[in-house]
């Protein structure tokens, strides 16, 4: 049974840091392209940071220079540093899973997501 399970969320103040984790059982994690998504009350999921199988990282313009994603394939972990946090970077966080076979995407895992709020 494929497992993504988040943690690290909760309540910071703007300017603060917030660490997510988020661990996978159940996949051959090294071979998957993790993402980090969120989700704003009445609003779309949008995609904040993807590292590849092979490392390579990309972010959303809003969160570049601020957030930083990594993973450590031994312990199935991937991270994502949050800092100078903004309101508007309140929001349901998901970490997913894929992997693409030929090109196409065959294998789509989700967490449940951890919630990050950001008040003064």
């Amino acid at each position: 049974q494929v497992q993504l399970v988040e943690s690290g969320g909760g309540l910071v103040q703007p300017g603060g840091s917030l660490r997510l984790s988020c661990v996978a059982s159940g996949i051959t994690f090294s071979m998957y392209n993790i993402g980090w998504y969120c989700q704003a009350p009445g609003k779309q999921r949008e995609l904040v940071a993807t590292i590849t199988s092979t490392g390579s990282t990309n972010y959303r313009d809003s969160v570049k220079g601020r957030f930083t994603i990594s993973r450590d394939n031994a312990k199935k972990t991937v991270y994502l540093e949050m800092n100078s946090l903004k309101f508007e970077d309140t929001a349901v966080y998901y970490c997913n899973a894929e992997r693409r076979i030929g090109g196409i995407k065959t294998f789509d895992y989700w967490g449940q997501g951890t919630q990050v709020t950001v008040s003064s």
